[in-house]
């Protein structure tokens, strides 16, 4: 009984430490964006984001970033990951390390890398058709080598939520219960397999979209300005907006975070599962229920 009744209370307790871990960094930001010296309590930080120069390109070029990246990982994991499963399992170790490494390799290297293959363009390729593709990718309006290390840099959190909605369904008695109905394989995957892995699909697009909102060093470093570099360069001018855009982007991905969840969760189907189970007048036989076989032996 002293067991049973201290395990409410650590748990408690981890609660408590946890929540003010969490919650007194965002309490003492939200006090710092609307506590004003000399003239008390203001919501002006807040009102004034909107209009803020530079906040609505860095947002949406953002966003665009975000959803390109979302679906070049779609691209690039779902596919491996079946392939995997279905036809070569030894195969998977290899996998979850490739998709690990960015894990290893510091962001600052990686854009190291980046710049030095970009300056390939102008250096060894200017007579060339593939300088065209290097000066495309690197077009300020939409930036898709942003997109390529964004790409990089969520891997190791798509492959381990696509992974673990794997791992929940056996795909391959999904895929061979679909192809002995008459579809295809192709037709099997996307009507069979990725419903069954909506959860594990939202969870990697929302890390995804986590991680390109919030990530800084490879935009400032190769001279792009999204939104968190936004961030930072408005910080240095206004301080209190800085703060206010970092705090309301911390609620935004809170509330997509419980969007997700929603989605994500299954149907609850108890309902309709009585309702079938359940036979109508209409499908109730008008006849006797038939006699078991041993009855009718004896």
């Amino acid at each position: 009984m002293a067991r049973l009744t201290r395990k409410p209370l650590w748990r408690g307790a981890v609660g408590l430490v946890a929540g003010l871990y969490f919650l007194v960094p965002v309490a003492a930001s939200v006090i710092f964006t609307v506590d004003v010296p000399g003239q008390g309590y203001t919501l002006d930080a807040y009102s004034g984001i909107l209009g803020a120069d530079g906040f609505a390109d860095s947002l949406l070029l953002t966003l665009e970033l975000a959803a390109a990246t979302i679906v070049l990982v779609m691209l690039l994991l779902v596919p491996a990951l079946v392939a995997v499963r279905l036809g070569a399992p030894r195969l998977r170790p290899v996998l979850e390390v490739i998709c690990s490494l960015p894990l290893v390799v510091p962001s600052v290297a990686l854009v190291s890398g980046y710049s030095s293959v970009l300056r390939w363009g102008p250096e060894h390729l200017s007579r060339t058709p593939l300088f065209q593709t290097f000066t495309a990718v690197q077009d300020k309006r939409f930036p898709f080598v942003l997109v390529l290390a964004y790409t990089v840099m969520a891997l190791p959190l798509a492959y381990r939520a696509l992974d673990a909605g794997l791992r929940a369904v056996d795909v391959r008695v999904l895929v061979e219960a679909a192809r002995s109905c008459g579809a295809s394989a192709p037709r099997a995957v996307l009507q069979v397999v990725l419903p069954n892995l909506r959860g594990a699909l939202l969870n990697a697009s929302f890390l995804t979209l986590a991680l390109v909102l919030g990530e800084y060093t490879v935009g400032a470093l190769l001279g792009y300005q999204p939104f968190a570099v936004w961030i930072v360069n408005t910080g240095g001018d206004q301080a209190q907006l800085s703060v206010a855009v970092s705090v309301l982007s911390l609620v935004v991905t809170w509330l997509l975070l419980l969007v997700f969840a929603a989605l994500g969760r299954p149907r609850d189907r108890s309902r309709s599962l009585s309702r079938t189970s359940r036979p109508s007048r209409r499908d109730r036989p008008d006849t006797a229920a038939p006699v078991p076989l041993a009855q009718e032996v004896a």
